[in-house]
């Protein structure tokens, strides 16, 4: 079977150990192109840079980077005409980020926001995330042959947020979303001018018990392949909207 050709970004930057040890796991196993941040965009989530000049970096051969967003990089990447890519991937990776994008860390995550980016694009994508205590080498490893999985089995589009639990030689299951919770705050300080400035976002979080899980799987150090969907569509609440359509137009 052909090499797959897989676009590599992440949210940590191009520099990060998590991307550097994702690659070298990959290399054997596919032709990799790194895309990625020129610095950290950790919860950048889909954010594209479309009111300000972006600038394309070459490191090596085969290592871009970009002063923007996870999913500008993607952007970039897949329409810079031949700058970055000899064609377009079969695969786009994001990760390996340091710290894990569990339950409603998906819609802030930079490197969920660079894997949807490619599958918006049409292409199979999957985000890579390890806990800190991970062996990071092993996640890697574990996550190059999920990929060449996917490639192999793939039938067009598809998002996938995977999560790599504490340890080493983990099991491996389909999971669902899980609830994230955050305590959320924002702290006023002052500066040594006496000026405020504030940080928002508690310190530490904590997750509910949701059977099939992600959380729960992680908790039972299994690793968690969550299937994202594109369509945000409640079929459930559609009604609910048509109600309200019909009583404003009413109340005219």
């Amino acid at each position: 079977m052909t090499r797959p050709l897989v676009l590599l970004s992440n949210d940590d930057g191009y520099r990060s150990r998590g991307i550097e040890v994702f690659a070298r796991a990959l290399e054997p196993l596919a032709d990799v192109f790194i895309c990625a941040p020129e610095v950290e965009q950790s919860a950048a989530s889909h954010a594209l840079s479309l009111h300000r000049p972006l600038r394309l970096f070459r490191h090596a051969e085969r290592i871009f980077s970009v002063d923007g967003t996870p999913a500008d990089c993607v952007y970039v990447a897949l329409y810079a005409e031949g700058r970055i890519l000899p064609r377009k991937p079969d695969l786009v990776l994001s990760g390996m980020n340091h710290g894990v994008n569990l339950g409603d860390d998906v819609f802030y995550s930079g490197t969920v926001a660079a894997a949807r980016e490619g599958a918006l694009k049409g292409v199979p994508s999957m985000a890579v995330s390890a806990a800190i205590g991970a062996d990071f080498e092993g996640a890697a490893a574990f996550a190059a042959r999920l990929a060449v999985a996917l490639h192999a089995s793939s039938q067009g589009p598809v998002l996938l947020n995977v999560n790599v639990p504490v340890g080493r030689d983990w099991g491996a299951r389909a999971t669902r979303l899980g609830r994230r919770i955050y305590r959320d705050e924002v702290e006023f300080r002052q500066d040594p001018r006496g000026r405020e400035y504030l940080w928002i976002g508690g310190p530490g979080a904590a997750h509910e018990a949701v059977a099939g899980s992600d959380t729960e799987a992680f908790d039972e150090g299994v690793v968690g392949i969550t299937p994202l969907v594109l369509d945000l569509w409640d079929r459930g609440v559609q009604a609910r909207a048509e109600e309200l359509a019909a009583s404003v137009v009413a109340a005219r």
